[in-house]
């Protein structure tokens, strides 16, 4: 018998981690080789885990919805290979693999300690001595140094029991804190030492360090307070599922670090419906697909991309980035999701070829299947809030690009005509976030003026292909 470990597998190119959704096993289940065993979750994408081996379902080394470094060690396999004993790794690190539960944790820890390397190179990052001991002692929640990497369940340990781990002295490898070092810390003790470094009467410090104490203990009692509860009774509690946790980070980001600003612009569409009125059932029996008004839209905010290029960039630590490819990313929104898949090169379609593009990607979205590829590369993303009858709204742009356009709903009104007369128009609005670091409101302006005008210049004999 032996055992193989299955780790975090490369989901993406710029994936650098994910987490388990759900176990499609169970410890104890005997498995063949390739039979799916998990659904891993990254950046709003659902993928499933292969096994690479037959045999034993042993352990899962990884909770649900756990975000993990990719190559992280997420389950063991027992296998009926011929030959003593051992533990080996779906891909060779060049070290033995994790044969107890303290090993394992340090295996989990592996990609971490690489990184924590340079960072130990920095002083100025780490916190002094005497600072961990002043803060350890007003502390009534667990405390962990900054530059300190734990795994979940030490963290989840520590925390359950009030432990600063901080006072634990580590017993794995490079004095890493293991499971077993936090189950067997007296907790006792850590009242004692906290009391013994508070021994220093208050007269005995200088004013300066009074005030700073006063100060950390401020905000030790504001660290430690019990987080507000927003439920009363006959409330139902629903844990986010790994899906919904991406989506929060990624619109928690986005609305901490882009400074957003908003415009608005009507444009009349009457030709487009005219278009789309007369070609829609020839269309749909050639094409096999529904000829929508979206693919107009995106059609327009492509051409006027190539004249604006500063649209089509993203910010990067101080530079601006302005993208080869126009990747257009469109928004699918399902009963419990919204997934923004990427029309790579989307200035190589024509409106026939967006439509059919665009029905493949939310078909995969809705159905659970889009790749980690469908999601990645985007340069601007637009939204079609108008389908479900939004007249105006403003979009959280999707980071890291510059913009994100609502395409609203087409209405019927009266605008004046040449003459001085009206006449019935179908007017739509188009509301545009930008990233105000990279744009500003005269660029912005000048690509709503000609997005406008790219869909006011179709006609009713414009060609689809």
């Amino acid at each position: 018998m032996s055992t193989k470990i299955i780790e975090m597998p490369h989901l993406g190119e710029s994936v650098t981690e994910a987490s388990i959704a759900v176990w499609l096993v169970s410890e104890g289940d005997k498995i063949e080789k390739y039979d799916p065993i998990a659904e891993a979750v990254s950046d709003k994408v659902t993928t499933e885990i292969p096994s690479n081996y037959s045999g034993i379902v042993k352990e899962f080394l990884i909770e649900l919805d756990t975000d993990v470094e990719i190559g992280t060690p997420i389950v063991k396999i027992e296998t009926e290979d011929a030959g003593a004993d051992e533990v080996e790794s779906e891909q060779p690190v060049g070290a033995e693999a994790p044969s107890d539960p303290e090993k394992k944790e340090e295996m989990t820890e592996h990609i971490n300690e690489e990184i924590d390397k340079e960072a130990d190179k920095r002083p100025m990052e780490r916190e002094t001595t005497e600072t961990k001991q002043e803060s350890a002692a007003s502390r009534s929640v667990p405390s962990t140094d900054k530059n300190t990497r734990y795994s979940p369940a030490v963290v989840r340990i520590a925390q359950e029991r009030g432990i600063d781990l901080n006072q634990v002295e580590g017993s794995g490898k490079h004095g890493r804190i293991t499971r077993k070092d936090v189950q067997n810390f007296d907790v006792d003790s850590q009242g004692k030492q906290n009391t013994a470094r508070q021994t220093v009467s208050n007269g005995d410090l200088p004013k300066a360090s009074l005030a700073v104490q006063k100060g950390l203990k401020k905000k030790a009692e504001q660290a430690s307070a019990e987080p507000v509860s927003y439920t009363s009774s006959g409330d139902e509690v629903v844990q986010a599922d790994g899906i919904r946790k991406a989506i929060a980070k990624k619109m928690v980001q986005s609305a901490t670090e882009i400074p957003h600003a908003w415009l608005m612009v009507e444009a009349d569409v009457s030709n487009i419906v005219k278009l789309r009125n007369k070609t829609k059932e020839q269309f749909k029996k050639q094409e096999g697909v529904t000829l929508s008004y979206f693919p107009f839209f995106v059609k327009a905010v492509v051409q006027a991309l190539k004249k604006h290029p500063i649209m089509n960039a993203s910010w990067d630590n101080g530079n601006i980035v302005y993208h080869k490819d126009i990747n257009i990313s469109v928004a699918v929104a399902t009963d419990e999701h919204l997934f923004v898949p990427v029309i790579h090169n989307t200035d190589n379609y024509s409106i026939s070829g967006l439509s059919k593009e665009i029905s493949r990607l939310a078909t995969l979205a809705r159905d659970g299947k889009l790749s980690s590829q469908d999601i990645q590369g985007g340069t601007m993303t637009v939204n079609n809030t108008g389908s479900f009858g939004s007249v105006q709204s403003m979009g959280i742009i999707n980071h890291p690009q510059a913009a994100i356009l609502q395409v609203e709903s087409i209405t019927k009104r009266f605008v004046p005509t040449e003459d001085g007369g009206f006449k019935a128009a179908d007017i739509i609005n188009l509301c545009l976030s930008i990233d105000h670091r990279i744009i500003d409101g005269l660029q912005a302006g000048r690509f709503l003026k000609d997005v406008k005008e790219n869909l006011q210049r179709f006609t009713d004999e414009s060609d689809l292909y």
